[in-house]
Parts: C-alpha cells; structure tokens; sequence
C-alpha cells in the first residue's frame, strides 16, 4: 500500500507534470555525430573521373563510374553511382577521392596516413627525360596535380597520382609519359632481350642492302610484329602487360648495328690492337683478321680505325606501326596482326667525318 502512495506522490508532483508535458530528446542523440557515416552522398559535378573510388572499395559492386548521354551543347559527365544494397558505408571512397572538392562525402574522415592513400594500380606512370619535350601538356591535363616540374624536368608524385592515364593521353610524343608496370620485371626483362636479339638478326641478314648505303640515304624496312608475339606471351601470358611492354620497348629501342666484310681487309692489324674487348683478334694460322660480334661492344674504334672499309657502322631506330589505315579492334591479338616493325636505318653520322 505504501508503494502505492508513493507513486501517487511522485507523479502528482510540479516537476514530473512539466517534465512529462514538455518532454524533448537530447539533442546528442538527435543528432548524428560528425563521425557516423552514412551513404556516401555525391557531387556528380566534382568528379573528374578517375576510378579512384571504384578501386578503392572492398565490396563488390557497391559503387561503379556512369556516364551522362552527350547532347548537342554539352558533354555528358562522368560520376560515381551508390548502390545502397552493398555498400557497407565504410567511406573509403570518399577518403581516397582526389577531387577538390571532394565528389564523395560520408562523415569525418580517417585521416589514412599518405603511402596508404595510393590508389591500387599494376601501372607506374613516369616521365621519360629521353623524349619528353618539356611543353607542360601533361601537368594541365592532370586533375590531382601530380605532376610536378622540378630543374625543368616533369617528375610523376606517386603519393597524388590515381592512375588515370590522362597525361598519357594529353602526351604529344609517343612514349614520353610511359605507364610501366611495376610487377613480372624478369619477365619484362626477357621480353625485351627477344626483342633486341630478334631484330639485330633480322637486320645484321640485310647485310647486302646495308652496305648500299652511303652517308647521306637510309632504308626503311618492316618486320611483323606477329612474328614475335606468340613467344612474348609464352613469357608473360598478361596480354596487356605484354603488348605495352613490347611497343614501349620498341618505341624507346636506338641499336648500333656493325657489318664485317672480311674480303676488303688488308691485314694491317690496326682494328686488333685498337678493340677494347678482345672482340677482334688475328689468327696466324689462317692469316685471318677475324671479329667476334658476342664480345663486340660497337664503340666505333674499328670502324674509325680501318682504311680500307671493312667495317661499316650504322644506327637504327624501331617504330611500331599499323599496317592498315583503320585499326579499331579492340582484340589485343587482332591488334597485333595488324601491327608493324617500322625499321629505319641510317649510316653512323661519324661517317661523314671519316670521308672527309
């Protein structure tokens, strides 16, 4: 009985009535917290298309990069689209996106430190000092400003770049902006030696066209880019890694090639003494000067020591090509079929100082 009066007693009293009238729920729990994150809400007007975001999730299909219909006045937009039923809201698209402003927003950030904040890519993009031209056309077509200009050189800052490729694209000179691939390097090494051992064959078995040459003309040869394909990929069987690999070698490949022509020497020995390999040696017993091309080093000492033209010197340079006007296919081995060794050969230009 006494329980009961005393309730009676509590809820006749001023407070509780004007606590129960006038009830409110605390705003901390009205309120989400900076830190709680929700869907991620996007700017579609921010993006700059990267994929940043789409690398960076760990669900699967959670988010993916559409792109508006173009019209006749304006150019359809690229932007990320949420798919609500598998995104786990953990927000790191939002924290690796690199636009400024963000496009992604989803609660306080993690802050993640830099060497965790690059974006996971199987390609390095670096700037090629050999060929870049230094016009800048790479900076500004760079959306995270990643490219940076250091004692008038570009230099890539991986810890920015989100491997979008569009300073490849903006590039003027083939092979200046390179996306080198940063995994299967032994296999990338073996590749590049078929290349190299492959063409100095082809070229050193034109010994004939090669010594028509005179110090002002050149020759233009092809060699099918099929021929060697089927062995580039037995050695790495990624056939996109494989392709770029061997057109970027083939794009950057300057080879010094020597031709021996034993029935103009004299045997004055003067090559023998002057070769710094041991690479040309004379056998007494053959009275023969004779020329190693495993041990050759192609410095040139023969070539500027002989009078009597035995040895000839000349520099090539490779272009892969297509072999037909229209190439669409998308099929790397379709593309490859229609691809071509451009082969350019030129006598050495020390040749003009030795006719002299």
């Amino acid at each position: 009985m006494s329980s009961v009066i005393w309730y009676l007693y509590e809820f006749g009293r001023k407070v509780w009535v004007k606590g129960f009238f006038n009830g409110k729920t605390s705003k901390e729990i009205m309120e989400k917290p900076d830190r709680f994150r929700d869907f991620p809400k996007v700017l579609k007007k921010n993006c700059i298309g990267c994929g940043a975001c789409t690398s960076s999730c760990p669900s699967p299909n959670a988010i993916k990069l559409i792109r508006d219909m173009d019209d006749k006045d304006h150019h359809g937009i690229t932007y990320p689209v949420i798919n609500k039923g598998a995104c786990i809201r953990c927000g790191f698209c939002a924290e690796i996106c690199p636009s400024e402003p963000k496009t992604l927003e989803c609660g306080e950030n993690h802050f993640i430190t830099e060497k965790f904040n690059i974006v996971p890519s199987k390609r390095k993009f670096i700037v090629d000092d050999f060929l870049c031209i230094v016009c800048g056309k790479c900076r500004d077509a760079c959306n995270v400003n990643a490219i940076e200009e250091i004692n008038n050189r570009f230099r890539v800052n991986e810890k920015k770049c989100v491997a979008c490729g569009d300073c490849l694209k903006s590039c003027p000179v083939k092979g200046a902006m390179k996306g080198i691939f940063i995994n299967n390097l032994e296999e990338q090494k073996t590749i590049i030696k078929l290349i190299v051992d492959r063409l100095e064959s082809f070229i050193e078995n034109k010994k004939e066209e090669l010594d028509k040459l005179d110090n002002l003309s050149l020759v233009k040869i092809q060699y099918p880019l099929s021929e060697l394909w089927d062995e580039i990929i037995a050695i790495l069987p990624d056939e996109e890694v494989a392709y770029e690999v061997t057109e970027n070698a083939i794009n950057r490949l300057k080879i010094r090639v020597m031709t021996w022509n034993e029935d103009n020497c004299k045997l004055c020995k003067l090559c023998v003494d002057e070769c710094p390999t041991g690479a040309i040696t004379y056998n007494e017993e053959d009275n023969r000067v004779k020329h190693d091309k495993n041990k050759c080093l192609r410095c040139s000492y023969c070539y500027q020591t002989c009078p009597f033209g035995v040895v000839k010197y000349f520099v090539v340079k490779f272009l892969v090509e297509n072999n037909e006007e229209n190439n669409n296919d998308k099929d790397i081995n379709e593309i490859v079929k229609n691809k071509v060794i451009g082969i350019t050969i030129k006598t050495s230009p020390l040749s003009a100082y030795l006719s002299d």
